[in-house]
């Protein structure tokens, strides 16, 4: 069969659009797509597969095979040949597709008839969305501008799918960005919001995907390229850039410069496709074959290509970053990936945000938790799925994400959004008593900050104080290191804001995930338990006493409560401590005033410190427990692992016995204690941690109301008689023995 000249691939390509723009079903659309492909290429099959759901294929057109197995004939994703087309995103072209590895006989279909096979991958841009095959009797394979054509076509289908022109009663083949969508992910920060979706990053919508004149869509393309390199070199000319942006900036000129990639593109409008299809075809197949890579950092640079691609479409369409679209009533960010400056310019008008990377430890997540707003994370191809506009719900509590919602589970959602604030109402009416339980015993509740946007919530909530006051945010959101003079205001502003109450400030709390961006990232095959924290500030002393410089003279006079992150052994809270009283004695002889209190405590975050000489115990002001990192060391689990994070209890009997262990040392010297962390704001944890002998918990504000609501209406010596029964009993967990313990409280 004599191949295919680039004349007659772009004839097809127009026979296509007309047939894609005529009236009809989706049905009846893809009826004479699979006719005019297999009359196009001379073959008797050609058939369209499309994903049933993300593990099942179906076939749903085809012309040569048997009519009645359409939307009969099933296949899981890596079964038969088709199956594996869909699994690796590459090619199959064979002569004798029986004798092929892994050929599977639909008798239904009557395909024995055919010995040639050729089958491309349907995708966009990394979206998967089934198979386009032809095949004939004579055993042959294809020619490669065969297969060029074929995968052509493919990618005007996958565009056209997106557009929507195959809506209508084609099973199965709805348009992309119109079916509803379930997501899971991960828990960033707790909490639900119903909004609109607003990306970080707007995709670009391709609406023409073929072109009649090629030698004006060669000329876009290369105008296109030349301004992307300019763009790049501009970037790479910038002062401000240090040795590991530089590198990546090299890497997109790599790109941005490559020949094969401009004469690739420039091939496909030869063929037909416009500028706009050119970009996003190479993009797909530069996908496919990166995706196949087990080298971590050539996968790496998928995201460069990604950008630049991105960027091309862009000056292409003439969009730039901003497409001039509104932002929606109660928007709900979407993005890969979000710094956190970025986020923080977004503020509390957002009401959740989800990203397709990110951890739980992220500086996303840490400003997500201090403007208290729902955070998904690892919400795997959300950027790809989501428009601007589409509504989207968020679940933070159980890290999944509802895009374009059907109405039963957007009501449910709702729903449950209604309680919560039904119960946030009750909890108000509780915002001005104290955390006494029926037994008498007071808890004292305080809250975590590290915003000055936090401080209004010290009030509304009930928190009787700062427990946590993260100072790296001022750190994270800047391109420089931030001078003396604006920390000491903003401390003051802070403590003019807390009105009295009592504020820790918790110093830089650097390194492990959170690298400032004026600093150096340190290569470290275990960063969680690196050059983090108090090792930092004790190796790199000058950042350490210009923030103790700056405290103090917040204070200006006042009470100051200062926290060190980290501590693990005696002498690290020593030369801390020292640090103080240096910087102390310095600003007093320099005729500043200094604070009427200073207390001086430490974050009990590593099981070392539990066993310290009782000289650490009666040296510090106060111990802090810090139950993010305390857990992921106790069981050795790392809380930015998904697969293991939420895999040990926290009432595990062990835990709980090792809590114990602190509590009477402290209780031996007379050190006070308090827990701070994810669960310090879990009610049942909460009660646990209470009915052991913690008297201060430190959580997230919309966690004081339904703690303290929970503490107020039990008796704690109950409580722990429960506890120690379930542990004299062999228990691994007490928490089945609380919850049925619970259920019989009266409200």
């Amino acid at each position: 069969m004599p191949e295919r000249t680039e004349s007659e691939s772009r004839k097809l390509l127009r026979r296509l659009r007309d047939t894609l723009a005529t009236t009809g079903g989706g049905q009846d659309r893809l009826d004479r797509i699979t006719h005019l492909i297999a009359d196009s290429m001379g073959t008797e099959v050609c058939s369209i597969y499309l994903f049933r759901d993300p593990e099942t294929l179906e076939l749903c057109a085809t012309e040569g095979l048997k009519k009645e197995a359409v939307h009969q004939t099933r296949m899981k994703l890596g079964e038969g040949l088709v199956g594996r087309v869909a699994r690796n995103g590459l090619p199959i072209n064979t002569a004798n597709a029986p004798q092929e590895k892994g050929f599977r006989y639909m008798p239904e279909t009557g395909e024995e008839l055919y010995s040639s096979f050729l089958g491309v991958p349907i995708q966009r841009v990394g979206e998967k969305l089934g198979v386009l095959v032809v095949q004939s009797k004579i055993a042959r394979e294809f020619s490669e501008d065969e297969i060029y054509a074929l995968e052509v076509v493919a990618m005007v289908l996958a565009e056209m799918t997106e557009l929507g022109v195959f809506n209508g009663d084609a099973d199965g083949m709805r348009a992309l960005h119109k079916q509803s969508v379930m997501i899971r992910g991960g828990t960033g920060q707790e909490g639900a919001a119903e909004g609109r979706v607003w990306l970080h990053e707007p995709r670009v919508v391709v609406t023409n995907p073929v072109a009649d004149d090629p030698l004006t869509e060669i000329d876009r393309i290369r105008e296109a390229v030349g301004k992307l390199r300019v763009s790049v070199d501009d970037l790479l000319s910038a002062e401000s850039l240090d040795k590991d942006q530089k590198q990546v900036l090299e890497a997109y000129r790599m790109f941005a410069n490559s020949r094969g990639w401009l004469r690739r593109m420039e091939e496909d409008i030869q063929r037909g496709l416009s500028a706009e299809a050119a970009v996003e075809k190479e993009q797909s197949a530069a996908r496919a074959r990166l995706e196949q890579v087990p080298d971590a950092y050539l996968r790496e640079r998928l995201h460069d290509l990604d950008d630049l691609s991105n960027r091309l479409l862009r000056i292409l369409t003439g969009q730039g970053q901003d497409t001039g679209a509104a932002m929606p009533d109660n928007p709900v960010l979407v993005a890969r990936n979000i710094g956190p400056a970025e986020l923080l310019d977004y503020g509390r008008k957002l009401k959740g945000v989800v990203l397709e990377e990110g951890s739980v430890g992220s500086h996303a997540a840490i400003v997500a938790r201090a403007l208290a707003i729902p955070l998904v994370i690892h919400a795997d191809r959300i950027v790809t799925e989501a428009l601007n506009g589409d509504q989207i719900l968020v679940d933070g509590d159980q890290g999944i994400v509802h895009l374009r919602p059907e109405e039963t589970v957007a009501r449910a959602f709702r729903d449950k959004i209604a309680m919560q604030a039904a119960a946030q109402q009750r909890y108000a009416s509780l915002r001005g008593l104290p955390a006494v339980s029926k037994c008498g015993t007071l808890t004292t509740l305080m809250m975590n900050a590290g915003l000055m946007a936090d401080l209004p919530s010290l009030e509304g909530s009930g928190a009787e104080g700062v427990g946590l006051f993260r100072t790296e945010l001022q750190f994270l959101v800047r391109n420089k290191m931030p001078q003396r003079a604006e920390l000491a205001a903003l401390y003051a502003r802070v403590m003019d804001a807390a009105k009295g109450k009592r504020v820790a400030f918790r110093t830089l709390d650097i390194g492990s995930d959170k690298v400032l961006p004026y600093m150096k990232p340190q290569d470290e095959p275990n960063p969680a338990m690196g050059w983090r924290a108090i090792r930092v500030g004790l190796d790199k002393p000058g950042v350490l006493r210009m923030q103790l410089q700056a405290l103090i003279r917040a204070a200006n006079g006042r009470p100051l409560t200062v926290m060190f992150p980290f501590i693990t052994e005696l002498s690290e809270f020593q030369n801390a401590r020292a640090h103080v009283m240096r910087e102390l004695h310095r600003e007093k002889s320099l005729g500043h005033r200094v604070p009427s209190r200073v207390e001086i405590g430490a974050m009990l975050e590593t099981p070392s410190l539990a066993y310290a000489p009782r000289a650490f115990f009666e040296l510090t002001d106060f111990v802090s427990i810090g139950g993010n990192d305390l857990k992921q060391f106790f069981f050795a689990a790392d809380r930015e692992n998904e697969r293991v994070r939420r895999r040990y209890d926290t009432l595990n009997v062990s835990f709980l016995r090792f809590l114990m262990q602190i509590i009477d040392r402290c209780r031996e010297t007379g050190t006070p204690l308090s827990f701070c962390g994810e669960d310090a704001g879990r009610p049942v944890e909460a009660l646990a941690f209470a009915a052991l002998g913690l008297r201060a918990l430190s959580m997230r504000p919309a966690s004081i109301g339904p703690v303290k609501a929970l503490l107020r209406r039990v008796d704690l010596a109950e409580a722990r008689a429960v506890i120690d029964r379930a542990m004299d009993e062999g228990a691994e967990t007490v928490r089945p023995a609380l919850m049925d313990w619970l259920s019989n409280q009266p409200e």
